[in-house]
């Protein structure tokens, strides 16, 4: 059985403000060497999506009969993405530690 490849579009709040700042955070605090693993971990990640999006668990914060929000965890960091009919929507990037509240408000984001 072969899956449905599908686009894979970021919010802008995905792209301009939660990766840049994880790379920030891991260049201060790691090094840039291991600051440039962590961002290609997660463009590999996101770009795998296109066939993958069905491999990671539903997120346990915006759980869904449809099971349609579903987040990628990489080291202490959930990608969470929303699969749609036609593509899928990567929505953020959070610390594992954030405040579920703030983790819910990713079901307003549009794309």
């Amino acid at each position: 059985m072969e899956i449905e490849k599908k686009k894979v579009i970021g919010s802008k709040l995905f792209e301009e403000i939660d990766v840049p700042s994880i790379y920030e955070y891991g260049e201060v605090t790691f090094g840039v060497k291991l600051a440039d693993i962590f961002y290609f971990e997660i463009t590999d990640s996101v770009r795998l999506l296109e066939t993958q999006y069905l491999l990671h668990p539903e997120c346990r914060h915006l759980e869904t009969k449809t099971k349609i929000y579903r987040n990628i965890i990489l080291g202490s960091y959930l990608i969470i993405y929303r699969i749609k009919s036609n593509q899928i929507q990567v929505l953020r990037a959070f610390h594992g530690s954030r405040s579920p509240k703030i983790i819910k408000s990713v079901r307003k984001i549009k794309i």
